[in-house]
């Protein structure tokens, strides 16, 4: 019983959990305010996770996640629409090991 209460903690430290939606991480060309359109972004990274508004603008956001091991990765996309359905604004962060290199 005691061998059983000790590998069970280890086994589950084991499991990965993912939440969000897995989306690629933008290149800076992929997104250009005043031209880059929904149609683009959904063709590019999918649906959005989440769909909202911001000072009256439609806003869409990506996100995903991974938990392994006692670490946490994630990345967030959110995208702000003008009046013509084109990107107003966006910004992107993340703390994926590839992201972090490539954006410093």
């Amino acid at each position: 019983m005691v061998t059983l209460l000790a590998v069970v903690p280890l086994a589950v430290g084991c499991f990965a959990v993912s939440f969000g939606r897995e989306f690629p991480s933008p290149e800076t060309r992929t997104i250009t305010i005043g031209r880059t359109d929904k149609v683009t972004l959904q063709r590019v990274f999918g649906e959005p996770y989440q769909v909202g508004l911001d000072s009256g603008d439609p806003t869409w956001r990506w996100f995903f996640g991974r938990r392994a091991s006692g670490t946490e990765v994630t990345k967030d996309l959110s995208v702000r629409f003008g009046a013509d359905g084109t990107v107003k604004s966006y910004s992107f962060t993340s703390n994926f090991p590839e992201d972090m290199k490539r954006l410093r």
